[in-house]
């Protein structure tokens, strides 16, 4: 290794990527993985001094080509309400980002967290509900500042980080390889070990990217913000409808579910009195089918009950049948979850369509610490 190169960057790259990156050294596959494992799930600042079987003198020259990079936590803000942490951190630039802790403790012996992270410092999609989007585009986030968001949160929680969302500040598929790569480290054995069905990776629909996560078989899920089924309607409220027509988006998906055999999950940014209309849940519902092979009724659609929109205070209840895709995922009501996201238990839908519902205000949000946040309808 030329040592008058840049340092290699753990945390920013897979085990395999450091093996490759490291080999010059001498240092072997099962080394690379090993020092992967003392950094991310040991957390150490340094490369260790000593390892059994591997000589001093080739842990000082890996300590002199390598560098283990940390976020600056800048502040962290918990709700009293609904124990939501916003933690605001720094990286290599100036410009502060965010992430949020979920928890998740209403299972005794199964208490966990699922963390929000940011992919990019503020966003070039311009959606007109989201505060990031009203920041611009400032830059895409280094794979080890995704991955170190994790990290730190791990480091603060009592119980274990069991999921990673893609839903704070920034286009994820925007920075896709950066994005991809903190995923593989988030979920390789020895890295942060968590399970790629438990990472999400959200989009407004940038159609292109979905076609490749497609094409390249990624594990993890995939969440579009629809936000509207009216191709008009969703012009006004999400830009990204001039590049990536909803028929487009849908066919996109389509397309998803027909080579992976997995669902994509719909989420809807609930806007009182824009998006909220029985007329917005029956054009939901015909996105659904449009996603679909072969549409056919949900036999468990029950129509003579009701199921809240889940919108702002005072928004209607709409009948099953109307809310199509909106009001209910498979005919099993809204379950709600403390805060201001509303979660719908997921059911298998024609065309592997699921749904979920996220407030549009943030009556019960944690404190903000700056101006931007969730981009997707996203961050909680």
């Amino acid at each position: 290794m030329d040592h008058a190169s840049p340092p290699v960057l753990l945390k920013d790259h897979t085990a395999d990527e450091l093996h490759a990156q490291l080999a010059g050294l001498g240092v072997n596959a099962r080394l690379a993985r090993r020092l992967q494992a003392a950094v991310m799930q040991r957390r150490a600042t340094e490369i260790p001094t000593a390892l059994p079987e591997v000589s001093s003198r080739l842990l000082g020259r890996i300590r002199a080509a390598t560098a283990i990079p940390r976020l600056n936590l800048l502040d962290k803000a918990v709700s009293p309400v609904d124990g939501f942490a916003k933690y605001l951190f720094r990286g290599i630039g100036a410009e502060p980002f965010e992430s949020v802790r979920i928890p998740l403790l209403h299972r005794p012996g199964d208490e966990k967290y699922i963390v929000c992270v940011s992919s990019q410092v503020g966003c070039a999609l311009g959606c007109v509900f989201c505060a990031t989007g009203r920041l611009g585009f400032r830059r895409n986030l280094a794979t080890w500042e995704i991955v170190d968001q994790v990290m730190h949160i791990q480091a603060d929680s009592p119980y274990p980080v069991r999921g990673v969302v893609f839903m704070g500040m920034g286009e994820p598929l925007l920075n896709y390889d950066r994005v991809m790569r903190a995923a593989r480290i988030l979920s390789e054995p020895c890295g942060v070990a968590i399970n790629a069905r438990a990472i999400t990776v959200s989009t407004v629909g940038v159609v292109p990217m979905i076609r490749r996560f497609t094409a390249e078989r990624r594990p993890y899920r995939l969440v579009v913000s629809l936000t509207s089924a009216d191709p008009v309607r969703r012009r006004e409220l999400l830009p990204v409808e001039q590049h990536y027509p909803l028929s487009e988006l849908m066919a996109a998906l389509r397309d998803y579910h027909h080579s992976t055999r997995r669902r994509v999950t719909l989420a809807w940014t609930l806007l009182s009195g824009i998006n909220t209309r029985p007329e917005d849940a029956r054009a939901t519902g015909g996105a659904d089918r449009r996603a679909a092979d072969h549409p056919r009724p949900d036999r468990r659609e029950r129509p003579d009950r009701s199921v809240s929109s889940a919108g702002s205070r005072g928004a209607k209840r709409l009948p099953r049948r109307a809310a199509g895709g909106i009001g209910h995922a498979g005919g099993a009501p809204v379950q709600r979850r403390p805060g201001h996201i509303r979660w719908l238990r997921h059911a298998r839908r024609p065309g592997g369509l699921s749904c979920r519902l996220t407030r549009a205000d943030h009556g019960t949000a944690p404190p903000r610490t700056t101006s931007g946040t969730n981009d997707q309808g996203g961050s909680p």
